[in-house]
């Protein structure tokens, strides 16, 4: 039987993904065990990926289980195959976890894991000093992200439309060609990635000076979010008006993180809102999901959205020298106001929202800050249901 637990939302309460935007909310507990043993599916994720996906909820629960399979097996299968590792993805036609390696050895010993394999060239660690080296140049503003595409083995650069044939965009390209070895891909995107605060509105789930922001995963003593949201050790105020806390740590241009340590009653609890579009969602944990793999966003602009998981270790230049390096992009659109707010993958957290490209209205595309280089820069736990 499906229970519930409310929790009140006075003047404090920080309920991840926000504060809140009443009085009171509700937080779906689906943590009841499945007869295998299992976690339930959040219903949130089901209803999220039944209508940005177009899944019907059988196809939609079958893919979070074998996700979460998938995210099992990848770990295995990147120790599995040591310094021969060169990506990994799930195959959208199959659901297959498919990893990439760079010798014989390691294709046996990455399919005793159950994972299937493709033998490339360049490994993981060859396609990340190939990134080094174009982050060591200067980009113009036509050129908006580069990154490991480990499906094609190689490196892409994303150009916005209409800035192909420039003069500098032609010489940032030879530079990348000239500086490492490996062939690239170039695609041409519609918009450059720009960053998603907002100015302050009515009904703040948090705001600073005046920007507003969203709470991405609650940690002990506190929460995080994006590095561009906030500066020094700035005040955090809630949706009432009433002080959060402060940022305690931030990294913002180069990464895009930051943690608020909070206190003055408010307290943290493992929920992701739904904000009345879908059920809350609990977080379980921090396993970081393949390419391919499903993820939904959540934020107090445009609330739950959803996707997959594209690139990782992406650089995005978000122009006057503003570079951030090491994020991963995902076709789940968002705007401004979401930056900070949570990306989730089944139950596991994966990180919080730098930028978008596009809007939800006609289609978009995000970047997110991977969670797990947040936690350990600042020693945080996140805190899980």
């Amino acid at each position: 039987m499906r229970r519930t637990r409310s929790f009140t939302l006075g003047a404090a309460a920080l309920m991840v993904l926000t504060a809140g935007v009443g009085g009171a909310a509700v937080a779906a507990d689906s943590s009841t065990p499945a007869p295998g043993g299992e976690p339930v599916a959040e219903p949130a994720l089901i209803e999220a990926l039944q209508r940005d996906l177009g899944l019907t909820p059988e196809q939609a629960v079958d893919r979070l289980a074998t996700e979460a399979e998938a995210m099992a097996t990848d770990e295995k299968a990147q120790e599995a195959a040591g310094d021969a590792y060169a990506g990994s993805w799930i195959d959208a036609a199959t659901g297959t976890l498919v990893v990439a390696v760079t010798s014989a050895a390691a294709e046996s010993a990455v399919e005793s894991t159950g994972a299937a394999t493709e033998r490339v060239t360049h490994s993981q660690e060859a396609l990340d000093a190939a990134l080094a080296a174009l982050d060591e140049l200067e980009a113009p503003a036509g050129v908006s992200s580069w990154y490991a595409d480990v499906q094609d083995n190689g490196i892409g650069v994303d150009v916005v439309a209409g800035s192909e044939n420039t003069d500098q965009v032609a010489e940032f390209l030879a530079e990348a060609e000239a500086v490492q070895s490996i062939p690239l891909t170039v695609r041409t995107v519609e918009e450059a990635y720009t960053t998603s605060a907002a100015g302050v509105v009515g009904g703040d789930p948090y705001y600073t000076g005046n920007v507003r922001c969203s709470v991405g995963f609650s940690v002990h003593g506190g929460f995080i979010t994006a590095g561009h949201c906030g500066s020094g050790s700035a005040a955090v105020y809630g949706w009432d008006n009433s002080l959060m806390g402060n940022f305690a740590g931030r990294s913002w241009p180069g990464g895009d993180h930051a943690w608020v340590r909070t206190g003055h009653g408010w307290w943290t609890v493992p929920v992701v809102l739904g904000w009345g579009t879908v059920s809350d969602a609990l977080v379980r944990g921090s396993n970081e999901a393949p390419t391919g793999a499903s993820v939904c966003r959540s934020g107090s602009t445009t609330g739950w959205r959803c996707g997959t998981i594209g690139a990782k270790n992406v650089t995005v230049n978000y122009g006057n020298g503003n570079v951030v390096y090491g994020m991963t992009n995902s076709t789940a659109c968002a705007e401004g106001g979401d930056s900070g707010g949570s990306f989730i993958s089944g139950d596991q957290a994966q990180g919080v929202t730098s930028g978008a490209a596009g809007n939800c209205s006609s289609g978009g595309s995000s970047v997110f800050y991977p969670i797990r280089p947040i936690l350990s820069a600042y020693g945080l736990t996140l805190h899980t249901a």
